[in-house]
């Protein structure tokens, strides 16, 4: 591989956080020296941004909206800020994933809302004329099933930015940036065993009815999540032949 793939963690969790780097590097189809772990949470972003072919970023139980933020979490928040602006002017390759489009909507003049949240398991996905036609998104089904569980949403398209996936739930599932720069509200990365382990990380967090978990972790195995990984492994080929 030309370059390596940086992960940055925005979990606080420890646990959760080692596995979505797992999830991520599975998804991405490279090995564990190719894709490197920041911890963002307990670091800042390093400078050198461009030395790495591509970047990915997890999701978090942050939400832009959030009333009362830490100085850590403002810190994070400007870090990914600095992040999304390397990958827009297109010196880097990024994707920003979960509570990553909130950030990548706010610095960009679009809209967070908290009107439109997706409980935890699979939703219906479809792309737009764009998102059919975009590099990375192109490769997949016009209407695919991905993995959600989020309180906020992108409720407007920065005006910068293009539409490439929807639903009726969360109007805006992804979009594009500038050069580099890809942003989804789904998670793409986990399998669906992996997502109920990251449920149980989760589990009185608010997502889902702790105690229906037994019948949620059910509802998220019925998923099909090809799509999802197919769009990873488009992302790290695209990164490296560039």
């Amino acid at each position: 591989m030309i370059g390596s793939l940086l992960y940055v963690c925005v979990r606080p969790q420890r646990e959760a956080a080692v596995a979505e780097w797992a999830s991520f590097r599975d998804g991405l189809g490279v090995r564990d020296e190719d894709l490197v772990h920041h911890d963002l949470v307990r670091a800042p972003l390093p400078e050198d941004l461009d030395r790495y072919a591509a970047v990915v970023v997890g999701g978090s139980p942050f939400n832009v909206t959030d009333p009362d933020k830490t100085d850590d979490q403002r810190r994070l928040e400007r870090d990914l800020e600095r992040l999304a602006a390397v990958a827009i002017e297109g010196r880097t390759n990024a994707l920003f994933t979960c509570f990553g489009i909130g950030v990548v909507t706010r610095l960009l003049g679009g809209r967070v809302s908290l009107l439109h949240p997706e409980g935890t398991g699979p939703t219906d996905i479809a792309l737009t004329a764009a998102g059919r036609d975009d590099e990375l998104f192109g490769i997949l089904e016009p209407r695919f099933e991905a993995l959600t569980a989020h309180k906020e949403g992108t409720a407007t398209v920065p005006p910068s930015a293009v539409l490439l996936a929807e639903n009726d739930a969360c109007p805006v599932q992804a979009y594009r940036a500038g050069a580099g720069l890809w942003a989804t509200q789904f998670h793409p990365e986990p399998t669906t065993d992996a997502f109920v382990e990251r449920m149980v990380v989760y589990r009185d967090a608010g997502y889902f009815d702790a105690d229906a978990f037994d019948e949620v972790s059910a509802h998220v195995r019925t998923a099909s999540v090809e799509q999802p990984t197919r769009l990873l492994r488009s992302f790290a080929a695209r990164s490296v032949a560039a």
